[in-house]
């Protein structure tokens, strides 16, 4: 599992790509202005962005996107077909590109080749620990592990990085979004929560460590 957000402006466009993209079990966030997606960037694995959108034009996305998310994969969307302007998209910061009309199967599999490029993973499996990110599964000791939705990405994100520390202010950004309106001390009842499903000790964890002061990272042990 990935999230993918797309920025486009045709309401067709968005609802065809989300639907084939949360086929392949990807988490998909959308938005059809260029300003309004700029704080949506620092949640994404991979954006899809159009080259024309109202307040702020896909390149000039692309480009801040390379700036302030410089590992985050961009595949811009153009029906601009001269190399001129391929280029002009490709020196933004664009990783790819797909020119219009397009199949949608061909947005998946740039999507699909992005994240591996990126080392995104569709399966985990730390000892006993095993999720498979794309079913939305995760098992341990063999044994089936209940975890809720926001329960499941949150140990997703962390295990997809593991020894990466990740503040409450990100983990808020990337699991519930950058409007949620509640404080940082969810991520710490989540994080408890977690902890008693996965038998992890605080003081000794096996799989979740707090790094005091910074916010939590997964053991890459």
């Amino acid at each position: 599992m990935a999230v993918v957000l797309i920025v486009d402006d045709d309401p067709a466009i968005l609802e065809i790509l989300t639907a084939y993209l949360a086929a392949e079990g990807h988490s998909v966030v959308i938005e059809d202005d260029g300003l309004a997606a700029l704080p949506l960037l620092a949640r994404a694995d991979v954006a899809v962005i159009d080259w024309m959108l109202p307040g702020m034009s896909g390149v000039e996305l692309t480009a801040h996107a390379r700036r302030e998310h410089p590992q985050l994969p961009v595949l811009l969307l153009t029906a601009r077909g001269e190399v001129e302007d391929r280029l002009a998209g490709l020196n933004a910061g664009a990783d790819d590109y797909v020119v219009k009309p397009f199949s949608p199967r061909e947005v998946v599999a740039r999507v699909r080749a992005l994240l591996r490029r990126v080392g995104v993973r569709e399966r985990i499996e730390a000892g006993p620990l095993a999720m498979d990110l794309a079913g939305r599964s995760a098992t341990l000791h063999g044994q089936p592990l209940p975890l809720s939705r926001t329960e499941f990405d949150l140990l997703a994100t962390l295990a997809q990085h593991p020894g990466l520390v990740w503040s409450r202010e990100r983990l808020i950004e990337r699991v519930w979004g950058p409007e949620y309106p509640g404080v940082t001390r969810v991520v710490d009842i989540h994080i408890t929560a977690l902890r008693r499903k996965l038998g992890d000790d605080a003081e000794a964890p096996t799989f979740i460590e707090t790094v005091r002061g910074l916010g939590y990272r997964f053991r890459e042990d």
